[in-house]
């Protein structure tokens, strides 16, 4: 591989996308009737290889970009599973820990007869093993990366060391996965580029109800140091703010049928690093990153083999994708 004389680093067209997070084995049930609690409810069982930022990786790849994956593994069958899928879907994994005698990460999800989640249980233990030692080790597959992708489940001291030693060089995207895991960003969020909270996220990070508005939730994002607030608001779209002021809200036409709500925001993020990486403005972003959402939301696997460029977006004019976009004095 060329390298740059002066910073060690590849050129741009050698660049790729580097997703730093979990991979697991995803377990997901979906209920044939209207769940009811505490009680046993018939329905399909499924399994497959996941986790956030495994999937967004995996959306990436599908887009035509370049994708490295370093994420901590088990010794178990599992490990091997999840090495398998990566490569089939386009994704090097071969810079990941493995931790002896630890099980791999497994995410179990329990859908309703819409397929909407209800509730999930996620073991992400193995992935506490990652180190910055371990990171340092890899410092010149960060530095080669054209964007990093994380999630926050995370050990805080990696999300510190990525954004502190790479955040004013590479963009970096963080999705904080769930309430509990979003406690782990309350602090300064200088260093990343884009932040993808969902509406109770964004409550949790800013500590504001969005009774109070969205703009006023992100402002409060960004006086902390985040270069971008993407916010997605399931059928109500999504919106974004960032250092510039430039606000931009996107909707569309609610799906008829959700054949799987799970990996949704994954996708979405995905298409955010192809907007990235592509230059696309504010508002082509949220469109193409939407398109990609909606393909997801349309299949019954959480990563949509039938996911391209092109497809996303032909979805997004099927769905009638329009953003508004304004220019807010922050």
């Amino acid at each position: 591989m060329c390298v740059d004389l002066k910073t060690g680093n590849p050129p741009e067209s050698e660049r790729y996308i580097l997703g730093i997070g979990a991979a697991n084995i995803d377990m997901m049930g979906r209920s044939a009737l209207p769940l009811v609690m505490e009680d046993s409810n018939p329905g399909i069982i499924g399994a497959s290889v996941g986790g956030v930022t495994h999937n967004v990786c995996a959306n990436a790849a599908r887009l035509g970009l370049k994708v490295k994956l370093i994420t901590a593994l088990g010794s178990d069958i599992h490990a091997g599973e999840i090495q398998r899928d990566c490569r089939e879907m386009g994704i090097d994994p071969s810079h990941s820990m493995v931790v002896p005698g630890h099980g791999s990460s497994v995410y179990l999800s329990l859908h309703n007869d819409l397929g909407e989640m209800a509730l999930a249980i996620s073991d992400m233990r193995v992935l506490q093993h990652l180190t910055v030692e371990f990171l340092e080790e890899k410092r010149q597959v960060l530095l080669g990366a054209g964007a990093i992708t994380m999630d926050s489940g995370l050990p805080e001291a990696i999300l510190t060391y990525v954004t502190k030693t790479y955040g004013d060089q590479i963009p970096i995207f963080i999705d904080p996965v769930s309430c509990t895991y979003a406690r782990k960003l309350s602090g300064d969020l200088t260093g990343y580029d884009t932040i993808k909270p969902n509406r109770f996220e964004l409550e949790q990070l800013s500590g504001l109800s969005l009774s109070y508005g969205l703009e006023q939730a992100c402002r409060r994002l960004l006086e902390r140091g985040v270069g971008r607030v993407v916010v997605s608001l399931g059928r109500e779209g999504c919106f974004s703010l960032d250092q510039e002021g430039r606000a931009v809200r996107v909707r569309g036409e609610p799906l008829d049928l959700i054949a799987n709500a799970t990996g949704a925001g994954d996708a979405f993020m995905g298409g955010l690093l192809y907007a990235s990486v592509h230059g696309l403005d504010p508002e082509q972003t949220l469109i193409f990153a939407s398109g990609v959402a909606r393909l997801a939301l349309q299949h019954s696997h959480t990563i949509n083999p039938n996911v391209s460029v092109q497809a996303a977006w032909d979805e997004a004019e099927k769905g009638r994708l329009r953003a508004e976009s304004a220019c807010l004095q922050l």
